[in-house]
């Protein structure tokens, strides 16, 4: 007995080391190639996308001083603009660029941070798709890791400048997948009840978008008690996601804690989290002496109606994250943000490329659920379900569906290599991910759509976020600029100018005054300016690429309104232009002592 342990055990490591070098190998090779492709971007550290430029300015003001609590961007807005961003995913990128600094300097420090963390989340993202795989069938687990690699659109967030948190909450969503799969056991369990405990904290610390992820979890472990288990993964799993969310509160609270919104690490969501937190081991107690399932689900509704009564004032805003957003901004703005678009908002071709891999993952999971008769398939079935419903609201949701998607897709691959070539050939090409943008280009005749930074680089050459737009804007005395919204955070991150605007919902008042400020005449324009202490105008006449994409034509185009005005080279005499990058994009400066002339007929 003793030997055969042993050689269980050893084969163990062999599995957990063969997996992670795999998964090593690919992340290493897409890295180097995505980053040689992306080299003159990277170098300049213009970053895929405004989330991940304005996370390496949070570290760099943190770095330069800025209190750890302070997670405010201060300049940006009229007066400033608490993030609803937390320090959580700052510290590794931080930990890199500090650490290298000495040594290379800071701009190279921080291409190396930009490539690496990425890459690190890349390779724990496919290691933990294999060991999800091997955990329900050892033999799929090495394809699992491969279709992983090319599970389009998931794989665009580890690309080398995704430095944003969306990486990091797929690895802790994959960590809960894992630990909800881990064989039973007493020690087990409380193993996983911790891990799953643990991981959902710190995604709730970093942002709220995996909240759902981390219900079904919660559900899938109360539903193997109820139905007659143990409840040591129930109790292990309440304790550890209380007393990690308490230590959170101490650690990662920010100044901005009472900011009176769930849309973050705020009071009012920590307080829905901590007090739901109590309910796994509240049941767990009880349970102790309710052998019956019937028993023990009725037990869970009292708990469930006590706790949703006490809770409701507390996480009723949590329902709508965005509802404070100006009606004026979620028409112009917000509901032309791709990923967070719902199915039946976005084009065509986005919601096919977003949600095919998605769609054929989760047919596959039902078919091997259902021709292995394994109840292993269930977990990534719940938490690809999930994926689709959140497809519905906003289509980010796929990432951890498309992800998820692999171990069943390599459990079909594997089958067709029994059944030949013509069938392996077809297996791999309905898993291959990054096929279905293609497809769908192709089928729906439509623009490849703009929904991974994958080719924002490109974009943002001949637009207004260009390195050369933002040379520009460096290159002046620094003051307050008034710029299409995409701008704001890379002018942020490239100069030393305040910004009025930049694509974040609590910037209500700064992102209406931009928006307000281009779509009136020129007097009220000027007074617009003139409140916010404007200094600079940033004019991009593809305004269709720069924030204006929900604009009626009709309404922009009239000749009263000044976005119509500069887009026919009238501009009012109180703009004088200054600057003019190689694309059209025009810099003007305000002059705030001249008065209006009527404009030209």
């Amino acid at each position: 007995m003793p030997y055969h342990r042993g050689m269980a055990r050893r084969g163990y490591w062999r599995s957990v080391i063969g997996d992670g070098a795999l998964a090593f190998a690919i992340a290493a090779m897409l890295t180097i190639g995505w980053a040689w492709r992306d080299w003159a971007m990277l170098t300049q550290l213009h970053l895929p996308d405004t989330d991940d430029v304005m996370r390496l300015q949070q570290i760099r003001d943190w770095l330069a001083g800025q209190d750890f609590r302070d997670l405010s961007q201060h300049r940006l807005a009229v007066d400033g603009l608490a993030m609803h961003w937390s320090r959580l995913p700052d510290l590794v990128p931080a930990a890199i660029i500090s650490q290298l600094t000495p040594a290379l300097g800071s701009a190279r420090a921080e291409l190396v941070a930009v490539i690496a963390w990425p890459a690190l989340l890349f390779v724990a993202a496919l290691w933990l798709t294999g060991r999800i795989a091997r955990a329900i069938h050892p033999a799929i687990a090495r394809t699992a890791i491969i279709v992983a690699a090319v599970a389009y659109p998931v794989t665009t967030l580890f690309m080398p400048g995704r430095i944003d948190h969306h990486g990091f909450q797929i690895v802790l969503m994959l960590v809960m997948v894992r630990a909800l799969l881990i064989p039973g056991g007493r020690i087990a369990d409380h193993v996983a009840g911790v891990m799953i405990g643990l991981a959902a904290c710190a995604s709730l610390v970093i942002g709220l978008e995996t909240a759902p992820f981390i219900l079904v979890a919660a559900m899938i472990i109360w539903a193997r008690w109820a139905i007659g288990g143990p409840g040591a993964q129930l109790m292990s799993f309440g304790l550890s996601l209380g007393l990690a969310l308490g230590f959170a509160r101490i650690v990662f609270a920010p100044d901005g804690w009472a900011y009176p919104a769930c849309d973050g690490f705020t009071r009012i969501a920590w307080q829905g989290a901590q007090g739901a937190s109590f309910a796994p081991v509240i049941l767990s107690l009880i349970g102790t002496g309710l052998g019956s399932p019937r028993h023990r689900i009725a037990t869970s509704g009292l708990v469930a109606l006590a706790g949703a009564a006490i809770l409701f004032p507390v996480v009723r805003p949590c329902a709508s994250p965005y509802g404070g957003v100006d009606p004026l901004l979620a028409r112009l703005w917000l509901d032309n943000v791709g990923e967070a678009q719902s199915l039946f908002a976005a084009p065509p071709a986005m919601a096919v490329s977003y949600l095919g891999l998605l769609v054929v993952g989760l047919m596959a999971s039902i078919a091997c659920a259902w021709r292995r008769r394994s109840l292993n398939w269930l977990v990534p079935i719940c938490f690809q379900l999930t994926a689709l419903a959140l497809c519905f609201v906003q289509l980010r949701g796929a990432y951890g569906g498309a992800i998820l998607a692999a171990p069943a897709l390599a459990a079909v691959i594997t089958a067709a290599r029994r059944r030949g070539p013509g069938w392996l050939a077809g297996a791999w090409i309905g898993s291959a991910g990054m096929l279905y943008p293609i497809a769908a280009q192709a089928l729906v005749h439509a623009p490849a759509p703009v929904a991974a930074p994958s080719s924002a680089h490109t974009d943002q050459a001949a637009s207004c976020t260009s390195p050369a737009v933002i040379a520009a804007l460096a290159r002046l005395r620094a003051g307050t600029v008034i710029a299409p919204i995409d701008l704001g955070a890379y002018a942020i991150a490239g100069t030393k100018h305040r910004l009025i605007a930049a694509p974040y919902h609590r910037n209500n008042a700064g992102n209406a005054a931009m928006y307000r400020f281009f779509l009136s005449d020129p007097d009220t324009a000027r007074t617009i300016a003139n409140r916010v202490q404007a200094d600079y105008v940033v004019w991009c006449p593809d305004q269709s690429g720069s924030g204006f994409g929900g604009l009626d034509p009709a309404l922009r185009d009239h000749p009263r309104r000044l976005i119509a005005m500069l887009g026919q080279g009238r501009a009012p005499a109180w703009l004088t232009p200054i600057a003019s990058g190689k694309n059209p994009v025009t810099i003007f400066a305000v002059q705030h002592g001249l008065s209006t002339p009527p404009p030209a007929h």
